[in-house]
């Protein structure tokens, strides 16, 4: 699955957005930045594995870690912020399978 370059930049506003609504702390900031780095090197470890799995596969097996992935971000967002991470996640999923959709 490759975004188009209107797609990458909605992508990267919303993110932004994201990031000023959560508000959070550096101590947040660095937490966040240090999962994020996690999670990237967990999707690269199963590409790796996996050279010829589809964007499908790959989001499958994100989402099969879904449960572990909002633990460790409950371990440091205050409950208001976890209330708009789980709304962004949302929104994600909905932006990520429309585009699933559209491709296969």
């Amino acid at each position: 699955m490759s975004l188009t370059t209107d797609q990458r930049e909605q992508v990267s506003n919303e993110l932004k957005k994201f990031a000023a609504d959560l508000n959070l702390t550096e101590d947040q900031k660095n937490k966040l930045r240090e999962f994020m780095e996690q999670a990237r090197e967990k999707v690269q470890e199963y590409r790796r594995a996996n050279p010829n799995a589809s964007s499908a596969d790959i989001l499958k097996a994100v989402a099969s870690h879904r449960d572990q992935i909002r633990q460790q971000v409950v371990n440091f967002l205050t409950p208001e912020q976890l209330t708009k991470w789980d709304s962004a996640v949302k929104n994600a999923k909905e932006f990520l399978g429309e585009k699933i959709g559209s491709i296969t």
